[in-house]
């Protein structure tokens, strides 16, 4: 009876495929999300790589030329007043602002300084939010897949259970595929938000640390206008 029971059991398809067709239409639709939410993570998570990756390039390659000891003005009529770069147009904002406290007879208009530093702060943001955008669904994968998939793992031993009750037979041949179908839920939630709540972490302190150069440029650059603003 045992040796004919393993017989059964080997006959029975335990790859990811065999598994998620003899799954219930709830676990199947558990599965799909789990694995959409992933290829979705995965997704911005690269975007996200590549992006951040040129962020720091452009502003090593902005930070040089702003360095270069080349006058300002010059710089800023290269790049002009809309720039690709995310440095660039916080070093856009700035001048900007900058030329339009200017009076006609060459003199400043009250409060230069201040609306200033605000333009760059507003072109900071800016860029913090586009650098941020879309970590929020990172770390929404990352805490809710497991809890799908944990639904899909529950519902499939309910009606692993179910067919148990129906047949009057706890054997390996009538068990063991229900609760593989069912763990097979639990493991693609985990596949989902393991890598989107790492990738989260690391890039969320990646964008802080890009935007907290932008903060330091910014008060770099400050100080030099207010030289300039008091002499």
């Amino acid at each position: 009876m045992e040796a004919e029971t393993l017989a059964l059991a080997q006959e029975i398809d335990f790859s990811m495929w065999g598994l998620f067709a003899r799954a219930t239409m709830t676990v199947k639709i558990v599965m799909i999300l789990l694995i959409i939410a992933s290829c979705w993570a995965w997704a911005i998570i690269i975007e996200k790589i590549l992006s951040y990756r040129k962020a720091r390039s452009e502003a090593a390659e902005f930070d040089q030329s702003f360095w270069s000891g080349e006058p300002l003005d010059e710089l800023f009529d290269q790049i002009g007043p809309d720039p690709d770069g995310r440095a660039k147009k916080v070093f856009a904002a700035g001048m900007t602002e900058w030329r339009r406290s200017h009076r006609d007879d060459g003199g400043l208009i009250a409060g230069a300084h201040a609306r200033i530093d605000r333009s760059m702060d507003v072109a900071i943001q800016k860029e913090a939010e586009d650098l941020q955008k879309n970590l929020a669904v990172l770390a929404t994968v990352g805490s809710v897949a497991p809890f799908v998939g944990l639904f899909g793992t529950v519902w499939g031993i309910m009606h692993a259970f179910i067919e148990i009750a129906q047949q009057g037979n706890t054997s390996l041949v009538v068990v063991a595929p229900g609760i593989a179908e069912a763990l097979l839920a639990t493991g693609l939630g985990l596949l989902a938000a393991i890598p989107a709540v790492v990738a989260f972490n690391k890039l969320q302190a990646d964008s802080d640390r890009i935007v907290a150069g932008y903060e330091s440029f910014a008060d770099e650059f400050s100080t030099i206008l207010s030289r300039q603003l008091d002499s």
